[in-house]
């Protein structure tokens, strides 16, 4: 009896992280280039009372269920149009690569990128996007081709002149890269090796300028989860007030 005890109480733990990446999906609807969780489950061990035989199966009782890991669906988000020439939407596979103040790479799908008081393009929380890009700040119009040429017409010119080129940060596995908060990704042994490449070349997404890539996180596909997991929570609940009740009336039998 006690056994289900437990392996109920792992239910309600493990139903709980459910509804805690569940409720982060919906906290980050709206948050650009926000890519959905999913909590990813499975069974603890089993203890054996008979083994199998050749006339017989094993008798097996199941401990529980735990957490196993949170899968990460990295599908494309609506676009946004903004008319900004400095927000920037990925079609295609890539990440954009910025330097954190501590000199590390992180990676994100949030193309709003700002200019800084030297016209460095940095991202919303001042990050300057890596290789630099500066826009002389008296240029009078900006624009971004889909290969992620950065062009900038200056005064009395005509001709655009070419200020830069964004490069996409590419790797084998996306979904084995940490995220670290403010719509950033950091690498590591799971995402493999990271490559670099120009927009729309060798395997890169192509750049769409005054657009922004919204989160692909499903509302109502969230909404049925949050019910299939509170459904689950209650039941577990109920397996442990059961086994309580037969516990009492074992109890109640010595008496």
């Amino acid at each position: 009896m006690m056994r289900a005890l437990y392996s109920a109480a792992s239910g309600m733990i493990a139903q709980q992280y459910n509804m805690d990446t569940i409720s982060n999906n919906l906290a980050n609807v709206n948050t650009t280039g926000f890519k959905g969780q999913r909590a990813e489950f499975q069974d603890l061990v089993y203890q054996t009372f008979k083994s199998s035989s050749t006339t017989s199966n094993a008798s097996q009782v199941g401990l529980g269920s735990a957490l196993s890991a949170t899968g990460s669906d990295f599908s494309e988000g609506a676009l946004q149009n903004t008319s900004s020439p400095l927000d920037l939407a990925i079609i295609g596979n890539g990440f954009f690569q910025v330097t954190k103040p501590d000199g590390t790479l992180a990676y994100t799908r949030d193309g709003s990128f700002k200019q800084d008081a030297n016209g460095l393009l940095v991202t919303s929380d001042g990050y300057p996007i890596e290789p630099p890009i500066t826009v002389p700040t008296n240029a009078t119009s900006v624009s971004i081709s889909n290969a992620g040429t950065v062009y900038a017409i200056l005064p009395g010119q005509n001709d655009p002149q070419q200020v830069g080129q964004i490069q996409l940060a590419l790797f084998p596995n996306p979904a084995g890269l940490t995220r670290i908060g403010q719509n950033l990704f950091s690498a590591n042994g799971a995402a493999g090796g990271v490559t670099l490449a120009n927009p729309g070349l060798t395997g890169a997404g192509e750049i769409n300028e005054g657009f922004l890539e919204g989160s692909n996180v499903q509302v109502v596909a969230e909404m049925v989860k949050m019910i299939m997991a509170q459904r689950a929570y209650e039941i577990n609940s109920k397996a442990i007030q059961t086994s309580d009740q037969m516990l009492q009336t074992i109890n109640g039998l010595k008496q």
